[in-house]
């Protein structure tokens, strides 16, 4: 893919070439936007079974509104792929082909799927097919994608509890059985984790902390850079107190139950943990790869669709269009629109006009009563063109 590009799909009436050859309107086509702004490519697109007038309208709008979905699937797939490969633009670029190709190069040889789409079938059967196509990737990698993410987080924080200070990290591995009140019908342990700075207040404070806290019980367990571990003994009808005095002291309870072999499970957890993070990261990758490529392969359909209606309700039947793919950079684009548009202008008819330098001028008064008569070009059509005219990229 290369990187920046920017695609321009234009379809004009065979009759801008004399001979009205097709490809002779393709030569057209391609010296009216230069290779200083553009490398056009024929953009094949069958001929599907055409319908009435209104039904046309509709599919139009529904079209329109199906384009912007297949956008917003592939745009988040491809940052699915990205967040996954931790943003390697090399290995990302691996990733996102169509039909295993480059998608500068798909898009260059386009050919329209027939086995899966047949065009003898009615437009409406295939927008409802694509539909269904694009929704389906959505949900699949949005699902594999979270599911991955879930276990991530989940080893994130075991490994945290691991390896984080004492405040916060698992204290099977650091605090003894011997270290706590067991089996005690009155008295029980409490575990502080101190701020190295506090000690000396601790050690001051902690028995008029709450009451019936046995005195000269504190014992360190354990110390890191930050923080102190102390385990105290406090009668179990206070010792909810003692806890909400040591968080008023921007001390840190622990709540820590001895358990045999715990340590073990803990470890077991992490391992098993690591494992499926392995298995799903490999799992959302392929279906990350899968899904850009299908997801973008449905959006060209769609695309080659929307040109196909749209030129049938500009240009009217009998079918003589020739269609372009124009690939170009989002800064170059605009030079080839106004290129286009100094050539084609006239297919607006009244809404377009020249001044007396020869420059193309709208008239707005006209152009808004074409605007209302090409109502069907729906939602994404960001201005009116005197022909077909969409532009794209595949992020």
């Amino acid at each position: 893919m290369s990187k920046g590009s920017m695609y321009l799909l234009v379809s004009l009436p065979t009759s801008i070439a004399p001979s009205n050859d097709h490809d002779e309107a393709l030569t057209a086509l391609r010296a009216a936007v230069t290779n200083d702004y553009g490398t056009t490519y024929p953009f094949a697109i069958p001929t599907f079974k055409i319908g009435t007038l209104d039904a046309l309208v509709q599919q139009a709008d529904d079209l329109a509104k199906l384009n912007n979905a297949c956008e917003g699937v592939v745009n988040k797939v491809g940052e699915s792929l990205r967040s996954i490969l931790d943003g390697d633009e090399d290995k990302i670029a691996q990733q996102k082909k169509i039909n295993d190709k480059p998608v500068d190069q798909y898009l260059r040889t386009f050919s329209w799927n027939k086995v899966k789409y047949r065009a003898e079938k009615s437009i409406a059967d295939l927008i409802d097919s694509l539909q269904k196509e694009i929704a389906g990737i959505d949900n699949d990698v949005k699902a594999k994608f979270g599911q991955y993410n879930q276990v991530k987080t989940n080893l994130a924080a075991s490994q945290r509890r691991q390896t984080g200070n004492l405040s916060t990290r698992s204290l099977a591995s650091i605090v003894a059985p011997s270290a706590l009140i067991q089996d005690s019908e009155y008295l029980e342990t409490q575990l502080v984790a101190v701020p190295n700075a506090m000690v000396k207040d601790f050690h001051r404070s902690y028995e008029t902390l709450a009451d019936m806290v046995v005195p000269r019980s504190a014992n360190q367990v354990a110390a890191d850079d930050e923080f102190t571990l102390f385990a105290v003994a406090v009668f179990k009808k206070t010792s909810a107190d003692f806890v909400h005095k040591c968080r008023e002291k921007r001390w840190t309870p622990r709540d820590y139950k001895y358990k045999a072999g715990g340590k073990e499970e803990e470890a077991k957890e992490v391992d098993k943990l690591s494992q499926d993070e392995r298995k799903l990261w490999g799992e959302a990758l392929r279906l990350g790869r899968t899904g850009y490529s299908e997801s973008a392969m449905i959006w060209v359909h769609v695309l080659a669709l929307r040109v196909f209606v749209e030129t049938v309700l500009r240009y009217g039947l009998p079918l003589d269009f020739v269609c372009g793919l124009v690939e170009t950079t989002p800064k170059l684009a605009k030079k080839a629109k106004a290129s286009l548009d100094v050539q084609y202008s006239y297919l607006g008819g009244n809404a377009f006009g020249r001044d007396s330098k020869g420059r193309v001028k709208k008239d707005d008064q006209a152009m808004s009563s074409e605007m209302q008569a090409a109502g069907h070009l729906g939602d994404g059509a960001v201005e009116y063109s005197a022909y077909v005219y969409y532009e794209f990229e595949i992020a």
